[in-house]
């Protein structure tokens, strides 16, 4: 009896997905590839840029109250000593006392409990590290690397990178790379305050690296030791922070929906146990095939960050408020804290179906990425019919024309049926194809091409000097796939 094939999205087809058209490859993979870390490849670096385009228009363009900073990753040490990362930022760990494998030992208690389906009567995030490996110890929980029930104590591990900055090591030149993007918008501020003429409430956006040392890498990009994070840090009177709260709660879900996320597929989690400086914090997990997991991290930071920076630094961080009587008073923050890194995988995994097209009864399977067209890496490809007689002149002039406002792609090899499952597996929303009547003058197809649509695979003729406006406008009315 044939086995039945399993045509649901996994992480296995995902990654290999990613690897084979160029998304995502293994960074130094030619010698044995490096943990933690991953490069994006041509497709992966334009759809990556098109999430932070997306994100970036969201929150600054389309609200004339949020600025954007692109701040250093080096910041003065003394910086990190103020935000808590110095003495806080931390993971519990532990390790087999036979192999020596390291492991997050929070989630050694988490991966136990998904894989039996149960839950601790306490939750994982609130126990301390003595209830970790009670827990541990309790249910016989065995090294997931060599199977043996041996474990050290449960302590506390760092997580920043620690480094020299010049050619002394000493304290004064002591840095760190940043773990986070957000400190070096309470660092700048006044500055921005000053330069800006900035009245509260206003929003800080930032996109940059930053760099944590896990404990342990695992599921793709989801967790690696270097990653982007697109951020924004709301400053807003205090007494008005839950209802500045509870309206990036709701703007940040509706961006995913906004982009082709089922509602569906996302929930929110609310924290039980809060981060040092936070006051209230919620994440929107989705649901990757791992199961639901953050891609975005929504808290009420109060004026923890901007009061720690007064103390150490010296420097008065308060705003002086003009239009309330001058009243002088520390901020209150507001942050969304979104991995691109993370969004980059959802998109993917939202986007992914194994889609059977087949007529007449019979299975006929393609792989087709339903990237929303402002995401996907490719616009717009074009196809000439066949190689000779002119056409693939013509494709490429028509290509020409296009990429002012489109990525484009051109492909004139094998069958257009083929060219066009090349283009459905990495997301390409329109597929302009070039044929006979495209270039014979004496027909009333004349100087029009064939869109075809990569969703409902229907196709639509249209005339050259109307084409760019076409596919603006298709773009403009999308409306994302619900599988």
């Amino acid at each position: 009896m044939e086995k039945a094939v399993n045509h649901d999205c996994t992480l296995d087809k995902i990654i290999s997905l990613c690897k084979r058209r160029g998304f995502v490859y293994q960074a130094s993979e030619i010698y044995g590839g490096q943990a933690g870390a991953w490069d994006y490849g041509p497709l992966g670096v334009e759809f990556k840029r098109n999430i932070q385009n997306a994100w970036w228009k969201y929150m600054t363009q389309l609200h004339d109250d949020v600025v954007g900073l692109d701040s250093a990753i080096f910041q003065h040490h003394k910086t990190w000593e103020a935000s808590g990362h110095v003495a806080h930022f931390s993971d519990p760990m532990i390790d087999c006392t036979e192999c020596k494998a390291r492991f997050r030992a929070d989630q050694l208690i988490e991966d136990f409990c998904a894989s039996r389906n149960i839950t601790s009567e306490k939750p994982v995030d609130t126990m301390s590290h003595e209830e970790m490996k009670a827990f541990i110890e309790e249910k016989g929980i065995n090294c997931p690397t060599c199977g043996k029930h041996s474990y050290t104590d449960v302590r506390e591990f760092n997580l920043m990178f620690k480094t020299h900055l010049g050619p002394v090591a000493s304290e004064t030149s002591l840095i760190y790379l940043r773990p986070e993007t957000c400190q070096g918008i309470f660092t700048d501020f006044k500055n921005i305050v000053q330069s800006n003429r900035m009245k509260i409430p206003f929003g800080v956006a930032q996109v940059g690296k930053s760099f944590r040392n896990e404990i342990i890498f695992k599921n793709f990009i989801f967790r690696t030791c270097e990653f982007e994070q697109m951020e924004m840090e709301y400053f807003c009177k205090p007494g008005t922070d839950d209802e500045h709260f509870a309206r990036w709660r709701k703007e940040r879900w509706n961006f995913y929906l906004k982009y082709g996320i089922a509602e569906k597929n996302l929930q929110w989690h609310h924290h039980d146990k809060l981060a040092h400086y936070a006051k209230d914090a919620y994440d929107i997990q989705y649901n990757f095939p791992i199961g639901f997991e953050e891609i975005e991290g929504i808290h009420n930071r109060t004026d923890f960050d901007l009061s720690q920076h007064t103390k150490v630094s010296g420097k008065d961080m308060n705003f002086i408020d003009q239009e309330d009587g001058n009243k002088s008073y520390t901020p209150y923050v507001i942050e969304t804290s979104a991995g691109l890194n993370r969004n980059f995988l959802a998109f993917l995994c939202e986007a992914y179906e194994e889609q059977n097209v087949g007529t007449d009864g019979k299975d006929d399977y393609r792989t087709v990425l339903h990237l929303h067209p402002q995401l996907a890496p490719v616009t717009v490809a074009v196809l000439p019919l066949m190689k000779k007689d002119g056409l693939a002149e013509k494709a490429q002039k028509i290509r020409r024309a296009l990429t002012e406002d489109f990525v484009t792609d051109y492909d004139q090899s094998g069958t257009v049926g083929k060219r066009y499952r090349r283009q459905d597996e990495i997301g390409t929303p329109f597929c302009v194809t070039v044929d006979y009547d495209t270039i014979t003058a004496d027909n009333p197809n004349f100087d029009t091409v064939t869109v075809r649509f990569r969703d409902s695979m229907a196709q639509e003729r249209v005339k050259l000097g109307e084409l760019c406006g076409f596919i603006h406008n298709a773009i403009k009315n999308y409306a994302p796939v619900t599988k």
